[in-house]
């Protein structure tokens, strides 16, 4: 190559120098033929690992440092060489287009921020997974993924100050507690997802945590009662998988996998998409987290986006719920960036995600190499923003204080949150696959409704835990106003599902019933009333296995949020008050 031919090449962009191949959709490194391998963006911690013999010879840019091994030209009718990974035979069929191809690359997008770019960086498997730091899962959690069941990833971000620049955020001496913890459930048909926030004071109870030390020896760290949720985390020695058994334990649904993000993944992520849009319903100048925005639309990225995410003292009430609510509005855009256009269909900013994105994770060894990201992204990907619910689990101030500094579960609608993510019931309105109910079932529940204080009903515990007939006695005479209700002890066999029996001529007390209680119409069984205590007729509720509380409905219903639960949808723009 001549002087002037090797100066452009020199001047190009390596970005630039992926190239879309139109017969298999994919993006391939071109180079001249004596042009030099571009140097891979950003820090690297490792140099990168043979993957076949001959075929990917290793090159020195400079002493002492390796440049990943040089991708093959390859024309597009031919076929991959013998293990090339990622790579399938070009198809003669109906080719994908650009779009949707890259779409799938970073499908994890429309999850979270640090998953999503972790997809997208395939392009370059072996430098990335040298990125990702990994830690042991311990048996807390479900041990990984399935692409045929739904998903329940708990997503973390710790406040321990790590990379330049971070002094200023956080508590002193943190050793990286939960700061921000999100439960994100995505549906068994992928046609929905809910990101459920859990308060950083919530009180909780921490169980007892089996770890493996760093020399590879168990420790049992010991649980704690009445403690903050945060402490799940760091307190103690506490790992990841401790933060896994916790939630377990406080809402009944087991993670397959967690992933731990710090301060700097806001930074970088925010940074490599030439940041995202937020917005504010007043001026915010807070000198805690160094936020000093007017009101509007701004776009943000850097030390800003995290000044952004940790502000609390300016917005809403000025505490932890508060700043819940901002990060909320804060992913949602970013998930948007991420989703758009402008990002899916550039390379060079592709890069920068998948570097930024796998140096910001730490993840269980369930998710510890690129493949296993792409598959969890390809699968996330499935999902439409617009069906992706933020929640936060409904809490009250602790009454146990004068000061208020933590917070408590609102037992009713927490329990049913709770319930409608282990049932996989979606808390936006998405069209079902399931058949609906046979129309005389559905039936059932049509028709008027007498006043709770006329229904006549007795309770039987059928297969639920022990006491839960007089928990839910007590609560449908003191909530919810049936005063004509007995507890009858224990039913004469165990049933799985919960049941209603009546009469025809009660039909409208039924149907009163089945709307406190949130029964389907398959829960009603027409047939015969009974004599209570006082010699009247009246109905048998039977409680079966699918009890879960006091107050909790037995049937959630799609898109019906329970009361007193806010949240909000990617897909919808909201100014933080």
């Amino acid at each position: 190559m001549d002087a002037q031919g090797r100066e452009r090449t020199e001047n190009v962009d390596p970005a630039d120098q992926w190239v879309l191949n139109p017969d298999t959709g994919e993006y391939e490194l071109r180079l001249p033929p004596s042009a030099p391998r571009p140097a891979v963006p950003g820090p690297r911690r490792s140099a990168p690992r043979d993957t076949t013999e001959g075929a990917r010879g290793r090159r020195t840019a400079a002493p002492g440092r390796e440049v990943p091994p040089q991708r093959r030209r390859r024309t597009a009718p031919e076929e991959p060489a013998p293990g090339r990974r990622g790579r399938r035979p070009a198809k003669k069929a109906k080719k994908k287009s650009r779009g949707r191809k890259v779409l799938l690359w970073t499908g994890g997008t429309m999850a979270f921020v640090v998953l999503a770019t972790a997809v997208g960086g395939y392009l370059y498997l072996e430098h990335l997974n040298d990125n990702i730091q990994s830690l042991p899962d311990d048996g807390a959690g479900t041990g990984g993924f399935q692409k045929d069941k739904a998903i329940n990833i708990l997503l973390i971000g710790t406040d321990k100050r790590t990379g330049d620049g971070n002094e200023g955020y956080g508590d002193k001496g943190s050793e990286g507690h939960a700061d921000t913890t999100i439960l994100l459930h995505v549906s068994k048909d992928r046609s929905n997802a809910t990101a459920l926030s859990i308060p950083r004071d919530l009180i909780v109870d921490i169980p007892d945590c089996p770890t493996t030390q760093e020399d590879g020896t168990e420790k049992v760290i010991p649980g704690s009662t009445g403690a903050r949720f945060n402490t799940s985390l760091g307190q103690d020695g506490r790992t990841p998988s401790c933060t896994m058994r916790t939630v377990t334990e406080l809402t009944g649904v087991t993670p397959d996998n967690f992933m731990v993000a710090d301060f700097n993944a806001v930074k970088t992520l925010t940074t490599a998409v030439d940041g995202v849009e937020v917005c504010l319903a007043k001026d915010i100048d807070d000198p805690d987290s160094h936020l000093k925005l007017s009101a509007g639309k701004h776009t943000i990225e850097g030390e800003q986006a995290l000044a952004f995410v940790r502000t609390r003292h300016s917005v809403g009430f000025g505490g932890d719920l508060s700043r819940i609510e901002i990060q909320q509005q804060f992913l949602s855009s970013l998930m948007r960036k991420l989703k758009s256009n402008d990002t899916l269909t550039s390379p060079s900013k592709m890069l920068k995600l998948a570097e930024a994105g796998t140096e910001a994770l730490t993840v269980d060894s369930q998710l510890d190499s690129i493949g296993k990201l792409k598959d969890l992204g390809l699968e996330l990907g499935k999902l439409n923003t617009k069906n992706l619910t933020f929640a936060t689990v409904p809490v009250d101030d602790n009454p146990a204080e004068k000061v208020k500094a933590t917070v408590v579960l609102r037992e009713a609608p927490a329990r049913q949150v709770f319930d409608m993510i282990a049932n996989d019931v979606s808390f936006t309105e998405v069209k079902q696959k399931e058949k609906k109910e046979a129309a005389a079932v559905a039936a059932r529940l049509k028709g008027t409704k007498a006043d709770p204080s006329e229904v006549r009903v007795r309770v039987l515990n059928g297969g639920a835990p022990s006491g839960s007939a007089s928990k839910e006695l007590n609560y449908l005479q003191l909530e919810a106003g049936v005063t004509k209700s007995e507890n009858a002890g224990n039913a004469p066999a165990e049933l799985k599902k919960t049941t209603l029996e009546y009469a025809p001529d009660q039909a409208d007390q039924a149907r009163r019933l089945a709307d406190i209680l949130g029964l389907s119409g398959s829960a009603m069984k027409p047939g015969e009333s009974v004599t209570n205590s006082q010699g009247l007729p009246t109905m048998t509720l039977t409680l079966g296995k699918d009890f879960k509380g006091a107050g909790v409905k037995f049937n959630a219903t799609s898109g019906k949020t329970p009361e007193g639960v806010q949240k909000s949808t990617a897909d919808k723009v909201e100014c933080a008050k």
